[in-house]
């Protein structure tokens, strides 16, 4: 079988070099496609692979069906809205993900960000402290449990809650179950969001939500932009000029809101959760041994378009 890895943001050397030994040894054929310029180079690539290897790549309806042999498609990472589930799903594609490889970079860059942000993003006016603070965990997957529990080991309080997750199962992970999202929201100095892009959480997180928040409170997205309603983050900012907002993938008009909110907002250069050299690796080698256990023994235990 021909495995593709195609990155316009490419893996590591090690993390490349980690899934050809993978992928080789299993007796499969490596190729590698990086910082390729459009949808048509990653067509060409397709055209004969029999599995990909992405990053933050679109794989869309057109790449499917310019990819006639594909069988499967493995997303290094936990988000998928970047593959087309349904062009997918269509032809029998298996589309997985890698849950679990870049959950503790993106929890240690949601507790930089309240402490960024509390210390004023590090101008030389006085800060406050995250210790004795509470913060909210929208959704209590890998990601979330390691925010609340390195939340905890610097004495913030920790609340959370997770419609797929019994509170029980919040509690035994040292968390308070809130009791429903606006309670959420009301109760904690910080909101940390670990929610999916999906057509139920598309600009769910608007005015309504944010208003809730108490003084001084700051919203963390470490997530997908699209989840937050930006006029309704906007309006809520400027109503309330003691709210906070960071952000690892910036909001429409950044620049302007920058200008017009100051150090109450933030978002990073590029989306930057994922973006260390240990979840690099860690989640290129899984997407490859995904791959090849699939293929030895038909397993689609991470498969996400059931």
């Amino acid at each position: 079988m021909k495995i593709l890895v195609a990155t316009q943001k490419p893996f590591s050397a090690a993390a490349v070099a980690g899934i050809k030994e993978i992928v080789t040894a299993a007796g499969h054929t490596f190729a590698a496609l990086e910082k390729y310029e459009d949808a048509e180079a990653l067509k060409a690539a397709a055209a004969d692979a029999d599995a990909l290897i992405i990053r933050s790549d679109k794989v869309t309806a057109d790449v499917i069906a310019a990819a006639p042999a594909l069988k499967i498609v493995v997303r290094a990472g936990a988000g998928y809205d970047n593959v087309d589930l349904a062009a997918a799903s269509a032809r029998g594609i298996v589309v997985m993900n890698t849950p679990g490889q870049n959950a503790n970079a993106v929890a240690e860059l949601a507790i930089a960000m309240m402490i960024f942000m509390s210390r004023g993003q590090f101008t030389p006016a006085t800060g406050s402290e995250i210790m004795g603070k509470t913060v909210g965990i929208q959704a209590f997957g890998n990601v979330g449990r390691l925010v609340g529990k390195k939340a905890e080991a610097l004495g913030m309080k920790v609340k959370a809650i997770d419609p797929f997750i019994p509170e029980d199962k919040i509690r035994e992970a040292g968390a308070e179950p809130a009791a429903t999202l606006e309670d959420l929201y009301a109760g904690c100095d910080f909101v940390s969001i670990h929610i999916p892009a999906t057509p139920q959480t598309v600009g769910s997180i608007g005015y309504d939500l944010i208003t809730k928040m108490p003084k001084g409170a700051c919203l963390v997205n470490t997530a997908r932009k699209e989840v937050i309603d930006e006029a309704g983050l906007e309006k809520a900012l400027e109503e309330r000029p003691d709210l906070k907002y960071v952000t690892d993938v910036a909001p429409g008009g950044y620049e302007a809101l920058r200008e017009k909110f100051g150090t109450r907002i933030f978002a990073t250069p590029k989306k930057m959760g994922a973006q260390t050299a240990e979840a690099n690796l860690n989640a290129g080698l899984a997407a490859a041994r995904q791959i090849v256990d699939f293929f030895a023994t038909g397993n689609t235990r991470f498969q996400v378009n059931k």
